[in-house]
């Protein structure tokens, strides 16, 4: 099988076992609270940011809300997530530059995007993605640890990763890769204890494939 093949297939196997249908795992309603809510989910799962963003906009329910908020405030408000100071001064400093610079409006361009305070290419992608529905790759630990195990890519740098993906995945399954890697990480291929007999993605795994042949040897 080809490389171009075998991209085909995953690309078919994925969409037949975790459909086509995109859905972003950070509850938002707009723009900036997809932002921060992203910027939240550094080293945090989903399922806390959402819990923590649930009062969150409720007790700061717009950008200007958090661009005067009291810092310290603000770092208890998110102390669950981790890394609350660093992210309670992005934040702030985000909103701020979002009101200042971009008349509140999260901006489309990813060069505009990774200017704010805090956000990177990865955080900048998922606003396009799911926000803008432009084609992007978002990088995060399951993308980069599965993609390395199918042979897509073989970085531990995620601008890298993102680049390597770029070039053989279509451009349409590029929003849906993310979120359908995401759902296969978080049942199928964790981290710690990766279920491969029960893996849809068995026959077209690189690191399968390496395991099969040291077994067999």
């Amino acid at each position: 099988m080809t490389q171009k093949e075998r991209v085909a297939r995953i690309v078919e196997i994925l969409n037949q076992t975790y459909t086509t249908e995109y859905k972003c795992y950070l509850n938002h309603e707009n723009a900036w609270q997809l932002l921060i809510a992203t910027m939240l989910s550094a080293q945090c799962t989903d399922a806390r940011v959402n819990q923590v963003t649930k009062d969150l906009f409720v007790k700061y329910p717009t950008l200007e809300a958090f661009a005067n908020c009291e810092l310290k405030e603000l770092e208890r408000d998110i102390y669950s997530t981790g890394f609350y100071k660093n992210k309670a001064k992005n934040i702030k400093a985000c909103a701020k530059k979002l009101i200042e610079e971009y008349n509140g409006e999260v901006p489309r361009d990813i060069e505009d995007l990774t200017r704010l305070d805090g956000v990177g290419r990865k955080t900048a992608n998922v606003i396009r993605g799911n926000i803008y529905h432009d084609p992007s790759i978002v990088v995060d630990t399951h993308v980069k640890r599965i993609s390395k195990k199918l042979g897509l890519s073989k970085s531990d740098d995620p601008v890298v990763v993102e680049q390597e993906l770029m070039k053989v995945l279509p451009k349409e399954q590029w929003i849906l890769y993310n979120i359908q890697i995401i759902t296969h990480g978080r049942t199928i291929c964790t981290a710690r204890s990766p279920k491969c007999g029960e893996c849809p993605l068995q026959s077209v795994c690189k690191e399968y494939e390496k395991q099969n042949k040291t077994r067999k040897s």
